[in-house]
């Protein structure tokens, strides 16, 4: 249970605070920050919570979901509500996770 809360306390911040963050704070360089965490630090963030999830999946099977949703409601809330990009790359983001998940399970069940 301490682990969970740990990660989803992790992907809160960084899937709603940072976004928000560039948001207010970085005015101009808001869309470069939001390009990097798009593209290389949401899927490095979805990877690892994957990687977690695989080593205990009874109690840690929703990290992966847990960071594809709260990826939407941060996207929605800063964004655009209802804007279906976000939905795309939240569903890319639990493939990510689901299959380093799997790939962590299979390799430790050996």
């Amino acid at each position: 249970m301490k682990k969970l809360t740990i990660w989803l306390i992790l992907t809160i911040i960084l899937m709603i605070i940072v976004p928000l963050f560039a948001v207010i704070f970085a005015e101009s360089a808001g869309m470069m920050i939001s390009i990097m965490l798009f593209f290389v630090v949401n899927p490095l963030f979805s990877a690892l919570g994957g990687i977690v999830a695989g080593t205990d999946v009874k109690s840690l099977w929703m990290v992966p979901l847990a960071t594809a949703m709260l990826f939407v409601l941060g996207a929605w809330l800063f964004f655009g509500m209802g804007e279906t990009i976000f939905v795309i790359y939240g569903g890319v983001y639990l493939a990510i996770g689901l299959v380093t998940m799997l790939l962590v399970l299979k390799r430790t069940n050996r």
